[in-house]
């Protein structure tokens, strides 16, 4: 069945790509009517683009599929809370609903009193474990 985990192993699928790549493992997926429309992971370093996040790269990706800018009835599953810049991005985006994993308490907009847009339906922690882990090993790696 396509539940929040089902498509939360996707965006983890996508963490673990950046990972191999040496890429902080954050990923995404947008989903349409069930159907998985943009795959996405960070890429600053590829790309050497400070904008580059899994999210951006996404929301981009799912807007060309779709043909327009507005990710209305879409939902973006992302292993890590968005920063101000991707939940900027989403909330001009439009996104009807965001599915997080884990909270990022530091660089995430929920603590910098931020919200996405007010009909964006919001729901946080699922599989919060994995996605957490994924990301505090790859720092712990770095140190």
């Amino acid at each position: 069945m396509f539940t929040d985990e089902y498509y939360m192993k996707m965006a983890l699928q996508e963490a673990e790509i950046a990972l191999e790549k040496d890429e902080v493992p954050i990923g995404c997926v947008i989903v349409s009517n069930n159907r998985v429309i943009a795959r996405a992971h960070n890429l600053t370093e590829t790309l050497n683009d400070v904008t580059a996040h899994a999210e951006m790269q996404a929301i981009t990706s799912a807007a060309n599929f779709l043909g327009g800018k507005y990710l209305i009835n879409c939902t973006l599953y992302v292993t890590l809370e968005p920063c101000v810049m991707c939940s900027g991005a989403l909330a001009w985006a439009q996104i009807s609903k965001v599915v997080i994993g884990a909270r990022d308490e530091q660089r995430g907009f929920i603590n910098k009193h931020l919200s996405l847009h007010p009909k964006t339906e919001m729901v946080i922690g699922v599989m919060e474990n994995e996605c957490s882990t994924i990301v505090k090993e790859f720092f712990k790696s770095k140190r």
